[in-house]
């Protein structure tokens, strides 16, 4: 799996008008499903998300994850990160996950999301989807499963 996390002050998704999910401080993260993918990369993504140190300490320095600050986790899933864009002007989509797979992996993501988080939403799978945030750094990063 991938995951592009990004900390915010504040992030949300809407789907055709509707809000379906916004945070305040804390991550955003995109996240793309492969094919090779199983619910251990899912499992180990969230643990790495939760403990990854982003947030500043007293001293300013990135010491803090989102699970010491108890910050907002708002998920969303994004194919496109699994994209091979090693050559040519077109992506390939040969990598991800096929689609059906990619909606129960996802939707595992977000179960234990909601057991080992208290303050998390989600964007849709195959959504067309309108994210908003804004970006506290801006502090970005990618993270890939298995790690």
């Amino acid at each position: 799996m991938i995951t592009i996390i990004q900390r915010v002050t504040s992030a949300s998704v809407t789907v055709n008008g509707e809000l379906l999910g916004a945070i305040g401080v804390g991550i955003m993260a995109l996240v793309a499903v492969e094919k090779a993918d199983t619910p251990k990369e899912a499992e180990r993504l969230l643990q790495r998300i939760l403990n990854y140190r982003i947030f500043a300490d007293s001293a300013e320095r990135m010491n803090l994850s989102l699970q010491d600050i108890g910050g907002g986790l708002l998920l969303v899933p994004q194919f496109t990160l699994a994209a091979d864009t090693q050559s040519g002007n077109r992506p390939s989509f040969t990598p991800a996950a096929a689609p059906e797979y990619g909606r129960q992996l996802f939707a595992y993501l977000q179960q234990l999301a909601i057991q080992r988080h208290p303050q998390v939403a989600f964007g849709e799978f195959g959504a067309d989807m309108q994210v908003a945030l804004v970006n506290n750094g801006p502090v970005t990063f990618t993270l890939r499963c298995p790690a």
